[in-house]
C-alpha cells in the first residue's frame, strides 16, 4: 500500500470517527449539558462564586432621569379649562446601589441584605442646574391635606381650604427642580406640625430617599435549584402583601430587578417586585436584540400589566377599595403610601387609556421613549441593559356634590343668614305696624273721650210744670 493510499485511509477513518463522536455530542449535548451544570453552580449567591461580588456591588453605572411637566395655564385650569403642560429635563443623577448588612441565612439557602441608595447629580447628562430651574407643578401636601379631608362635612372642608388659602396656599406651587425632587419646607405641612408634631414639616418627591434602603430583602440564593436565584423570599418579613384586595395582587414574585437565573427562555414570564410601585409586575419577551455586539432578549411588561380590570379581570386585585378600579394604563399606589392620592403610569400616559392623554395637552405617548425593557444575556440572564421609565400622577377632583347631612344644614344656615341680612327691614316693618296700631288706639281713644266730654256737659231741655215752654239751661264750661 502506498503512502497516498495510507494517508486517504487514515483520513477517512479519522473523518468517520470525529463525525461519529461530534453527531453522539451533538444528540447527547454533553458539553452544553456540561455548561448549563457549570453555570448553575456558578449563579448561586454564595461568597464563592463568581456573580457574588457583582451582586454585591452591581458594576454598571444606573442613571436616573428625571423629567418634569411644567403646568403653562394654571389660571384657566383653575376656571375649569384643560390643563397645558411642557416637559422639561433631563436632570439626570447617578445611582449607587449596593448591598449592605449582608447576612446568610439557613445553611446558605438565603440570603439578608439591606439595598441602600444614594444619588450624585450629573451636570454634563442633564439640561440645567437644578438648585436655580424653577418648575409649576401640583401642590401635591395641598393635595393630600385636602383629600384627608374628603370624609369630612362641607363646611368643615369648605373652612379648611379658606383657612389654608389665607396663608397663601394654592393648588400649584412654584419651585425650583431641587426644591420638588429633595424637599422643602412647606408652609402648610409647617403648620400642620404644630398641631400635629409627627407631620414632617418637609416635601419632596425624593424626600428621605437618598443613602436610604426600600426595605429588608431576603434572597434565594439558588443552591437548591438555579430557578431560583435572586429570587425575593421575604420583603420587610412579609411573603405577601395586605393592601390590595386580592391574594394575587398581594403577591411577592420575582427578583428585585438586579439578577436573574441563567438560561433564559423567550416563553417565560420574568416577575419583579418593584417597591416603589408597591407591587410585582412581569415581563415578556419583545424580540432580539443587540448590545455592543452581544445578544440579547428583549423582555417588556406587556400591555396587560396595567390593564383595566374590564379587559383584564386579574387586575380586579388592584382596586382599592374592591370595585374601586380606574382605566387601563394607570395604577392608584396611595394604598400603601399615606396621603396624596399617588397614581402610577408610563410618561405621558403611554400605553394607557386615551381619556387620560386626552385631558392635558402637551402629551406624546410613544414606545421609543417611554417604554420599560430589560435586555438580558440569556446564557447567564445577566442584564446588559435596562431602562425602567414610570410617571407618577395625582388624582386631581375638580367638582364635589354637597352630602344629604351637610344640605340640610345648609338650608338652615342660609334661612339664618337671609333673617340675619333682612333683620333691619324687619324692624322697621314691625316699627310701622306697631306705629298703625299706635295711631288707631289713639284715634279711637280720642273718640271716646270726646263722646264723654259731650254726655257729661250737655244736659237735656227741662220744662216748666205751669209752663209748656221748654227752658235752655247753660251748658258748663
Amino acid at each position: 500500500m502506498t503512502r497516498r493510499s495510507c494517508a486517504i485511509y487514515a483520513t477517512g477513518i479519522v473523518s468517520a470517527h470525529l463525525l461519529i463522536v461530534g453527531i453522539a455530542l451533538v444528540v447527547a449535548q454533553v458539553f452544553q449539558t456540561m455548561i448549563h451544570e457549570r453555570l448553575k453552580k456558578e449563579f448561586t449567591l454564595t461568597e464563592a462564586s463568581q456573580v457574588f461580588e457583582s451582586w454585591k456591588n452591581p458594576p454598571p453605572p444606573v442613571y436616573m432621569e428625571y423629567y418634569f411637566f411644567n403646568v403653562t395655564n394654571p389660571k384657566e385650569f383653575l376656571a375649569g379649562g384643560k390643563a397645558a403642560v411642557q416637559q422639561i429635563g433631563p436632570y439626570t443623577y447617578r445611582e449607587y446601589r449596593p448591598r449592605e448588612n449582608i447576612s446568610f441565612l439557613e445553611n446558605g439557602t438565603k440570603i439578608y441584605a439591606l439595598n441602600p441608595k444614594s444619588f450624585v447629580f450629573v451636570p454634563e447628562k442633564s439640561v440645567g442646574n437644578p438648585e436655580v430651574d424653577i418648575v409649576r407643578t401640583v401642590n401635591i401636601p395641598f393635595v393630600a391635606v385636602m383629600n384627608e379631608l374628603s370624609s369630612y362635612s362641607f363646611f368643615l372642608r369648605t373652612g379648611i381650604s379658606m383657612y389654608i388659602k389665607s396663608l397663601g396656599v394654592d393648588l400649584f406651587l412654584t419651585r425650583t427642580v431641587h426644591e420638588v425632587l429633595w424637599g422643602f419646607k412647606d408652609p402648610l405641612l409647617t403648620k400642620l406640625h404644630t398641631m400635629r408634631s409627627e407631620v414632617d414639616e418637609y416635601f419632596g418627591l425624593m424626600w428621605k430617599k437618598n443613602g436610604t434602603h426600600e426595605g429588608e430583602f431576603v434572597f434565594h440564593t439558588g443552591v437548591e435549584n438555579y430557578l431560583d436565584y435572586g429570587k425575593i423570599d421575604t420583603w420587610n418579613g412579609m411573603r405577601k402583601m395586605n393592601w390590595w384586595s386580592s391574594n394575587q395582587s398581594n403577591m411577592i414574585n420575582g427578583t428585585d430587578g438586579a439578577v436573574f437565573h441563567p438560561l433564559i427562555n423567550r416563553n417565560e414570564l420574568l416577575y419583579i417586585f418593584a417597591a416603589d410601585l408597591c407591587r410585582s409586575i412581569h415581563l415578556a419577551y419583545v424580540e432580539d436584540v443587540e448590545v455592543k455586539g452581544i445578544q440579547a432578549y428583549r423582555f417588556a411588561p406587556p400591555s396587560d400589566v396595567l390593564m383595566s380590570p374590564k379587559e383584564n379581570p386579574t387586575n380586579e386585585g388592584f382596586c382599592v377599595p374592591a370595585g374601586d378600579c380606574l382605566g387601563t394604563g394607570v395604577l392608584k399606589v396611595s394604598v400603601c403610601r399615606e396621603g396624596a392620592p399617588i397614581v402610577v403610569s408610563f410618561p405621558h400616559f403611554y400605553q394607557a387609556d386615551p381619556m387620560y392623554i386626552n385631558a392635558i395637552d402637551g402629551l406624546s405617548p410613544n414606545k421609543d421613549e417611554h417604554e420599560t425593557y430589560l435586555d438580558l444575556q440569556p446564557t447567564s440572564g445577566v442584564p446588559i441593559r435596562a431602562c425602567k421609565r414610570a410617571q407618577l400622577n395625582i388624582i386631581l377632583k375638580r367638582t364635589a356634590t354637597i352630602d344629604d347631612d351637610s344640605a340640610s344644614q345648609m338650608r338652615t344656615l342660609l334661612l339664618i343668614v337671609t333673617l340675619v341680612s333682612n333683620f333691619p327691614l324687619l324692624i322697621v316693618g314691625m316699627g310701622i305696624i306697631l306705629l298703625l296700631v299706635l295711631v288707631v288706639l289713639f284715634c279711637r281713644n280720642r273718640q271716646k273721650k270726646v263722646g264723654i266730654a259731650l254726655e257729661s256737659c250737655i244736659k237735656p231741655l227741662k220744662c216748666d210744670p205751669d209752663n209748656d215752654v221748654p227752658q235752655m239751661l247753660t251748658p258748663y264750661l
